[in-house]
């Protein structure tokens, strides 16, 4: 049903990937400003050339170049939800709170959502809890075919990186969803990138599975 898989790369020219997803382009080489590091085991995928990065071959909106030694999680979920659907499952926020545990999310901006939405998941109870503060950076809802991205940016003092959510219409009613998740905690040392990789992948793998199966 889905793929694993995570790589280190270097860092993402984000004004390029913005333009070439208003203008549709489904497969195309991001331009960095360093070129890809070679993967050294078969657990980091190679996703230079346009895939997705989970093993899956398709050509992804996003080719992946990501800063070093930075684990990066890829998920991939084939559903026969529809595409629209898929995505409002992923993309309500405040659905993420009934999955995760002991966490809350709070939206801190107006309506409508898109790019500029803000919001908080608080995990922990009492004062042992964080906030993981989160801007929705880039926004395309899946429209006439065309896959939906939605790109999201950690800005709280714990948890630091992005994530993306890609959601590809498929051959009949289903879809395809790709989840890209950089896990980084501030301070932690990068001995601990396998554990953290391992475990992100795991409870990253869980929440899209609860997410797709939740009304």
């Amino acid at each position: 049903m889905g793929r694993y898989g995570y790589c280190p790369r270097p860092a993402l020219n984000m004004e390029h990937v913005i333009q070439n997803t208003r203008q549709g382009r489904n497969c195309t080489r991001v331009r960095t400003d360093a070129p890809p590091r070679r993967a050294e085991s078969e657990s980091e995928s190679d996703i230079s050339g346009g895939c997705c990065g989970c093993g899956c071959g398709r050509a992804s909106a996003l080719s992946c170049a990501y800063d070093p030694g930075v684990v990066l999680i890829h998920l991939c979920r084939d559903t026969p939800l529809s595409a629209d659907e898929a995505w409002r499952r992923l993309t309500v926020w405040e659905r993420h709170a009934d999955v995760v545990p002991l966490t809350r999310i709070q939206v801190v901006t107006e309506p409508p959502r898109g790019a500029g939405t803000v919001f908080v998941a608080r995990t922990g109870v009492g004062p042992v809890a964080f906030d993981d503060r989160m801007e929705v950076v880039v926004w395309q809802a899946p429209r006439d075919g065309a896959p939906g991205l939605c790109r999201l940016v950690k800005r709280g003092r714990v948890v630091l990186g992005w994530a993306e959510i890609e959601v590809r219409p498929a051959a009949g009613d289903g879809s395809q969803v790709v989840w890209r998740e950089e896990a980084e905690v501030r301070g932690l040392p990068r001995a601990f990138d396998p554990l953290l990789g391992r475990a992100t992948r795991w409870m990253f793998g869980r929440v899209v599975d609860r997410l797709l199966s939740r009304p």
